[in-house]
């Protein structure tokens, strides 16, 4: 096994077929497959469901392809550093944001590593915090935004930021009364809520602050996709319970929604800045987290970030 053999093969699983894999690799369909054959003897398994639709991983073929890409990235990241000049910094750093966190910092978070470190190519993959750590721990990525300190062993997050959760619904609604600047957690749970699925660590913070009070929300729909979540409440289908950072643009609330209060509890979460690795991380991923650690703390001081507060 070598490593052109495993970059074959992740084309081949990205692609979802051999025709669109051999395009991609500038390399015969013929050839290809016999590099995966070979692939497949060495390993004594087959890593492949092949179909009239396409091919798909097996059980062992998943396994090697995210143990290939982490070796992939290895050694793109080991050519880099061989070749950059004495103390100059270059590099890809791969970063996962969940979708609020990018909407509030994303544009302030490129603008600053651009700026302090052109030689660095920052990589920011958007998506759930659950996804996101998976991709974290196979070594998919260098960093990543959790809001769960218990997915990662101890030294390898570090306490970015607080923030308030606010019933977000459109400024046109008439599920509030736009004189109320604030709800008691009773009254929220009245609403028609539209919520994230009970995967998701948002959902499990909101419901135990309604178990607590022995309430039962009236949740009508709930989706793991934030974009189609944020659709249905623009489209008057519903409130939902979010940070700020959800309905921010350039430090004020997006224009047509409305943030209310809850009045009697304060729920937050805590977002945190875990590594892949602290020890021997590489150096353009440190100094992205710490260009990361800097946004968010400016952004938080000047107001910009509402409804967040620096951890204690």
């Amino acid at each position: 096994m070598d490593l052109r053999q495993l970059r074959y093969f992740v084309g081949i699983v990205d692609s979802g077929s051999l025709t669109k894999a051999s395009r991609l690799l500038c390399i015969a369909q013929p050839a290809l497959s016999q590099q995966l054959s070979k692939l497949e003897a060495e390993v004594g398994r087959m890593l492949l469901h092949r179909s009239a639709r396409g091919v798909a991983p097996t059980g062992n073929g998943l396994a090697l392809y995210h143990h290939a890409r982490f070796m992939l990235r290895q050694q793109e990241q080991a050519l880099t550093i061989a070749r950059q000049d004495a103390g100059e910094l270059r590099g890809m750093v791969s970063l996962g944001l969940p979708a609020t966190t990018l909407h509030a910092m994303g544009l302030p978070l490129v603008r600053q590593v651009r700026s302090l470190h052109p030689g660095v190519l920052l990589n920011v993959v958007e998506g759930a915090a659950g996804s996101l750590a998976q991709m974290l721990r196979q070594g998919e990525l260098d960093l990543a935004v959790q809001f769960d300190l218990d997915a990662f062993p101890q030294g390898r997050a570090v306490a970015l930021l607080d923030e308030e959760l606010f019933l977000l619904l459109p400024q046109a609604s008439d599920l509030v009364d736009p004189a109320r600047e604030s709800l008691t957690l009773e009254e929220v749970a009245r609403l028609p809520l539209i919520l994230p699925t009970g995967s998701h660590g948002l959902r499990r913070r909101v419901g135990a602050e309604f178990d607590r009070r022995g309430l039962v929300p009236n949740v009508v729909a709930e989706f793991d996709s934030f974009t189609l979540l944020m659709d249905c409440v623009r489209d008057g289908l519903g409130a939902t319970l979010q940070p700020m950072s959800a309905v921010s643009q350039a430090g004020r609330t997006a224009p047509g929604w409305r943030a209310v209060r809850i009045a009697d509890v304060r729920i937050s979460r805590r977002n945190y800045l875990s590594a892949a690795r602290q020890e021997d991380a590489p150096r353009a991923a440190v100094a992205v987290a710490s260009a990361l650690r800097d946004v968010a703390a400016a952004l938080v001081r000047s107001g910009q970030w509402q409804g967040a507060t620096l951890p204690s």
